[in-house]
């Protein structure tokens, strides 16, 4: 069983940056995809990028293109989400997930990863 641990959030000013990280326990080459989804409040959870483990495919909701940067630090072994130009709409819960979502727009749907982390609290504030 893999187990997601997610690090890194706290609270950043607008415009400034902050890099989660996730440890996936239990890394097996059967992991195929690490994805990142995050959950605001009275809002649902929402994808917001995600990458295969072999580190090929990277995918980004259009909100965070040229913003976020999803890569994996493997000397620490953790896929990481660099986050730049934060804004207030950034706020949220942000959630690291294993799983097999399959092609195309699937890896946006969170019913399709078995793994979820616990979740790290990220703040866009003045």
């Amino acid at each position: 069983q893999l187990q997601p641990v997610e690090s890194g959030g706290g609270l950043v000013q607008p415009g400034g940056s902050l890099r989660l990280s996730c440890a996936v326990r239990g890394f097996s080459h059967d992991l195929y995809v690490v994805a990142w989804f995050r959950q605001a409040p009275g809002k649902e959870r929402e994808a917001v990028s995600c990458m295969s483990s072999g580190g090929g495919s990277t995918y980004y909701t259009e909100s965070v293109k040229g913003r976020f940067t999803i890569f994996r630090d493997h000397a620490k072994n953790t896929w990481d989400l660099r986050m730049t130009n934060l804004m207030s709409s950034d706020t949220a819960v942000y959630y690291c997930a294993t799983g097999d979502p399959g092609y195309g727009n699937r890896w946006r749907q969170a019913n399709l990863y078995d793994s979820w982390g616990q979740g790290t609290q990220v703040t866009v504030s003045e």
